[in-house]
């Protein structure tokens, strides 16, 4: 879908005073504006992000596969602008590389780099939690309390993916009550490379009852907030941290190479 663009219609009525000239005019499309088509296609760009970033998470787009925008096409069902959009997106969050005349590569899981990264989203976490439990507003706090019962609720018996979902809607819940919107901006990638991690860690390596271990440290951050507690909140959000760390210990001495980097070849004989 091509972006919308006014367009002038030189036969409107609407002189310009004092000119007795026509003024131009947006062009009416099915009775909405252009300005509503430009709404449109933000729409489809971010649905596009979402079902692209998503499918990069749970590696149904292997990490080091060689696709091109016309598979992506295909794949998610929009078109070639939304698109576009949504892969120069995921390129400046490091989750896609382009590659000039060759198409597009999800990139592979450096885990190195990765654990790296981590340490960086500590610091920003850390942030972000003191903001929204300074900040948060009755409402901010109201809301946190609800999603925590759900996500007590489901403890037991959570999917990775199930999971996931809850986990996005509390990240921009403590967004909002930061007050901050630079931070999501920020946050985004880190929070996504950090999403592949857990759903490889969670689906690949670990028993399904560690996924517990992940869902109590989200629990302890909402309730810290949620009932202003600063040092408890900062606390929880650290510990969280240290535990998505100790995955990379596993994973260094336990997952298949090929798993992190669909293109790697096995030595002969394994």
């Amino acid at each position: 879908m091509p972006d919308a663009v006014p367009m002038v219609d030189p036969t409107a009525e609407q002189n310009v005073a004092g000119s007795g000239k026509q003024a131009p005019r947006l062009v009416v499309k099915n009775g909405e504006p252009a300005a509503a088509g430009r709404r449109s296609t933000v729409n489809l760009f971010e649905m596009a992000y979402e079902r692209l970033e998503e499918m990069i998470i749970t590696c149904a787009l292997k990490p080091g596969r060689l696709i091109t925008i016309l598979e992506l096409q295909g794949l998610l069902g929009f078109g070639r602008t939304p698109i576009h959009q949504a892969v120069n997106r995921l390129a400046g969050d490091t989750l896609i590389i382009i590659r000039p005349r060759h198409g597009l590569q999800i990139a592979p899981l450096d885990l190195a780099r990765d654990r790296t990264l981590l340490q960086l989203r500590r610091d920003v976490e850390r942030f972000v939690v003191r903001l929204a439990t300074e900040r948060g507003s009755a409402s901010h706090r109201s809301q946190l309390m609800h999603l925590a019962r759900s996500l007590r609720a489901k403890r037991d018996n959570m999917t990775v993916e199930e999971f996931n979902r809850f986990d996005r809607r509390l990240d921009r819940l403590v967004i909002a009550a930061a007050d901050e919107p630079f931070l999501e901006h920020t946050l985004r990638p880190l929070r996504t490379i950090s999403r592949r991690i857990g759903w490889l860690y969670h689906s690949v390596i670990a028993e399904p009852a560690d996924l517990r271990q992940t869902i109590d440290g989200h629990l302890a951050i909402i309730e810290a907030v949620a009932n202003r507690h600063l040092d408890a909140a900062m606390a929880a959000s650290d510990a969280l941290i240290t535990f998505a760390d100790s995955m990379f210990t596993v994973m260094e001495r336990e997952v298949d190479p090929a798993l992190l980097d669909c293109t790697f070849e096995p030595l002969p004989g394994h």
